[in-house]
C-alpha cells in the first residue's frame, strides 16, 4: 500500500478462518488502520490482492461485500444524531443507515429488540443517543453491526475514552459475546495487551507496516516480540488468563494489568479472508 509516495503497508499475508477471533495490535504508526481500511473496502491497495469471504476485491461488488463487514468505530459515533434511541440506531443497522427518520416496526422493529437483548442493552432501548454512556454507545453500536447479520465484526479500539472500571465491564460482555454461536469472527485492535481476553486465539503484530509475528496468542504477545515492535524493553506476564505489560521508565518498574475474566469457547471453520501480496 502506497499513498503520497510512502509505502504504508508492505508484504502483508494474512488470512482469517471462519469463527476465528484475532486481535491486532501495534504501536502508532504502525499500519493498523490503514489495514482495516483495506478489509473493509475503503481504501484500494496498490498491489496484490485481498480476498473476503470468498470473492476477491476488484473482482466481485465490493459495495455488498462491505455489508458482510462490520466495523464498530469511534468514528461513527459522531455521524449518529442526539435524539435518535439505542433502538433507532440498532434498527439502523439492518440497512447499513444512520439516523432512522421513521421508527422501525414489525419484524425490524422485532429483530432490533431482539438484537439489543443480545448485546445487554435492552433496558435502554428507548433512551436517546445523547444519554447513553461511552460503554453504553459501544453496545449498542455492537447491536447495530449484529442485526446487520455481519460475517466478519472488527471493534477499532473500543475501549478508548472508558475509565478503568466501564472498560473492564465492556471486556466482560466482549468475552460473553465472543462464546455465543451466533457472533461473526471477532477482530479486536488496540494497543493494549490487557484488553486480550481468552476468547481471541490469534494475533497479528505489525511494525512500520510489515508484519512482525503473526499466530497463536501465547507465541506472539512475548516479551521479545512486543519490546521489538513498540521499541522499548518490557516483560509479557499472563495471569489467571490476562496479560500485563511490566517495564521500567526512569528506573522505576511499571505494570499494566487486567482484571480476569471467563474463557470464552472457540470454534472452527473455514476462511473468513485473506491479504495477500502480489508476487515480484
Amino acid at each position: 500500500m502506497v499513498r503520497g509516495g510512502t509505502e504504508i503497508l508492505k508484504g502483508i499475508q494474512w488470512e482469517v478462518a471462519a469463527k476465528e477471533n484475532w486481535v491486532i495490535l501495534g504501536a502508532n504508526g504502525s499500519g493498523k488502520t490503514t489495514l482495516l481500511n483495506c478489509v473493509t473496502g475503503y481504501v484500494t491497495p496498490s498491489a496484490g490482492t485481498i480476498e473476503v469471504l470468498g470473492k476477491q476485491y476488484g473482482k466481485a461488488d465490493w459495495r455488498e461485500l462491505r455489508k458482510k463487514v462490520g466495523l464498530v468505530s469511534s468514528g461513527i459515533r459522531h455521524w449518529i444524531e442526539d435524539p435518535q434511541t439505542a433502538l433507532d440506531v440498532v434498527a439502523s443497522g439492518r440497512n447499513a443507515e444512520l439516523n432512522l427518520w421513521h421508527s422501525a416496526k414489525g419484524p425490524l422493529l422485532r429483530e432490533a429488540r431482539r438484537s439489543l437483548r443480545l448485546v445487554e442493552c435492552a433496558n435502554l432501548a428507548n433512551r436517546p443517543w445523547a444519554f447513553l454512556s461511552q460503554g453504553e454507545r459501544q453496545r449498542v453500536l455492537i447491536g447495530r453491526a449484529l442485526v446487520a447479520r455481519h460475517r466478519v465484526l472488527i471493534l477499532d479500539e473500543p475501549c478508548a475514552g472508558l475509565d478503568p472500571v466501564a472498560r473492564e465491564r465492556f471486556l466482560q460482555f466482549v468475552s460473553r459475546l465472543g462464546s455465543s454461536a451466533e457472533t461473526p469472527n471477532l477482530i479486536f485492535v488496540t494497543h493494549h495487551v490487557e484488553e486480550i481476553l481468552p476468547c481471541f486465539d490469534k494475533a497479528l503484530l505489525l511494525r512500520a507496516g510489515e508484519i512482525f509475528s503473526q499466530g497463536a496468542i501465547r507465541k506472539v504477545i512475548t516479551s521479545k516480540a512486543m519490546g521489538q515492535a513498540f521499541g522499548a524493553a518490557m516483560t509479557v506476564l499472563n495471569r489467571q488468563g490476562r496479560f500485563q505489560l511490566q517495564f521500567k521508565i526512569c528506573g522505576r518498574q511499571t505494570t499494566r494489568s487486567g482484571f480476569g475474566t471467563e474463557a470464552a469457547n472457540l470454534r472452527d471453520g473455514p476462511r473468513a479472508f485473506s491479504a495477500v501480496p502480489r508476487a515480484s
